[in-house]
């Protein structure tokens, strides 16, 4: 089946997810007035005090986000998602969460206003779903058109993202507190992290021989491009070679690779909840399952992930939106052209950078995101309160 055929049927997804969402009803009215009218007044944390400005989703005293720091932190996530098909979520919930201090203050709320508290929270968890998506898109197109996507697994990982991404948010919107939201990803962070490291040693490298071949080919083609050679690299891309319900084969600069979809299917569905209750796109979790599991070279997830990623946060951000979460939309706005940004020359600086330092990214930010929020989450204090006092 032709590579077209499959794009076809990924916007297809894309629209379906949407109508089944918006035809059950959009949720018209958030408790959060009510909340805020219930709540302590004063000065001190987790109170609202009416004599201040109003600020993030129009709490009184609400952080007031300075939008040219958005703006570069939205570049930043929009870059290191299209680069490596990863993380885009992470680093957009670091942003939310530290960078511009939502996390301290939904913390301040546990007590006072759990409402407020649950209503930050989602708020988090749905803005980083809509930078995830925005990039998966532009990092989608970009990579289809450089032949390093890998449309048929990307279409049976979002088959299965679909009932995941919608499932949750139905399950848990309004019943997340934010200390047990960022305890819970700082463990998959870190878990990855850590299972991204095993890869690296000699033993987590052995079952990847393909993956390192095709990668090698593409670095040495690159290499020759760069030289001044004129190299075409059309027929070099991914080539469908077999297409059935068992199996699916293709080839990636001379090397074949295989998979079973109903297996990516599955891997959708499970990487899509837990993707949607911690409010990130998943590339995190799909490219170790794209690299380890189906085998491909990271050249070729980072543009896989994204388009799976983009079916899923289509669902997910709905769903929320259904159930009634706020977004701020200033500070949404502001972040999408940072992200736009970041987004387009990630697919093309990503040549540049030698397969294994991608990984190497990959897991120092891994390390010290989980351990963080992991502190954070279960013991209350940053990783650096807890070593320096």
């Amino acid at each position: 089946m032709h590579k077209r055929a499959f794009l076809v049927i990924a916007i297809l997804l894309a629209l379906g997810a949407a109508t089944m969402v918006a035809d059950s009803g959009w949720a018209q009215v958030s408790n959060l007035e009510q909340a805020i009218a219930e709540a302590p007044r004063g000065t001190e944390p987790g109170q609202i005090n009416e004599d201040v400005p109003k600020g993030y989703l129009g709490i009184p005293g609400g952080p007031q986000i300075n939008m040219i720091l958005a703006f570069f932190w939205a570049v930043w996530v929009g870059w290191i998602f299209s680069t490596v098909g990863a993380f885009g979520g992470v680093m957009a919930g670091v942003g939310h969460i530290t960078i511009y201090g939502l996390g301290n203050y939904a913390g301040t709320f546990r007590q006072t206003a759990p409402t407020i508290n649950k209503a930050v929270t989602d708020s988090i968890r749905v803005s980083n779903q809509f930078l995830v998506g925005t990039s998966a898109l532009i990092s989608s197109i970009n990579y289809y058109k450089l032949g390093r996507l890998v449309l048929p697994v990307a279409v049976a990982l979002a088959i299965g993202s679909i009932a995941g991404s919608y499932l949750v948010p139905w399950l848990t919107a309004g019943k997340v507190s934010f200390r047990d939201y960022v305890g819970y990803f700082g463990i998959f962070v870190l878990a990855l992290g850590l299972w991204m490291l095993y890869e690296t040693t000699p033993r987590g490298a052995a079952g990847k021989k393909k993956a390192k071949q095709a990668a090698d080919a593409f670095e040495a083609t690159m290499k020759k491009k760069r030289s001044g050679e004129k190299i075409d690299t059309s027929e070099l891309g991914v080539k469908m070679t077999n297409f059935s319900l068992g199996r699916i084969a293709f080839t990636f600069y001379g090397v074949e690779f295989s998979f079973n979809p109903l297996f990516s299917i599955f891997g959708g569905f499970i990487i899509a909840a837990i993707a949607s209750f911690l409010g990130v796109g998943g590339g995190f979790m799909l490219v170790p399952f794209l690299t380890s599991v189906t085998g491909l070279p990271m050249y070729l997830s980072a543009g896989t992930s994204a388009l799976a990623v983009l079916i899923g946060m289509i669902t997910s951000i709905l769903s929320y939106l259904q159930q009634g979460v706020l977004v701020h939309w200033p500070l949404i706005g502001t972040q999408l052209v940072g992200i736009f940004v970041g987004s387009m020359v990630g697919p093309y600086t990503s040549q540049y950078i030698p397969d294994k330092w991608l990984k190497r990214v990959f897991i120092i930010v891994a390390f010290y995101v989980g351990l963080n929020y992991m502190a954070r989450g279960f013991i209350g204090k940053d990783i650096m309160a807890l070593l320096f006092g």
